[in-house]
């Protein structure tokens, strides 16, 4: 179960980004946002709009990140899309037929 973009804390997105071993460069250029903004949010001394919050969320589950809504069992909390065998599979065909050649456009 995903979280809603609007329960997106800080906590979340700090574990989402360092559990897609991702900088905050990386991540804030690809969310529109400033690496400010994203060092701010995550250490609780900014804030971001629901537009912010939803674009920085959807860049984490971009790079494997599942976000999990809380319940009546467990609370929220993040996890990957996909275990170690998985991924060592997706790096392996990532990795097949050799460097890109430039398009012929």
């Amino acid at each position: 179960m995903r979280v809603l973009p609007q329960d997106l804390t800080p906590g979340l997105a700090r574990a989402g980004r360092a559990l897609a071993q991702i900088n905050s460069l990386i991540i804030s250029e690809e969310a529109g946002l400033t690496r400010q903004q994203v060092r701010d949010f995550e250490k609780r001394v900014g804030s971001l709009t629901l537009d912010e919050k939803t674009r920085l969320q959807k860049t984490l589950e971009s790079y494997g990140v599942v976000f999990i809504a809380e319940d009546d069992q467990i609370g929220h909390g993040v996890r990957k899309r996909y275990n170690a065998s998985k991924t060592r599979q997706l790096k392996r065909w990532e990795d097949e037929g050799g460097q890109p050649g430039e398009n012929d456009y």
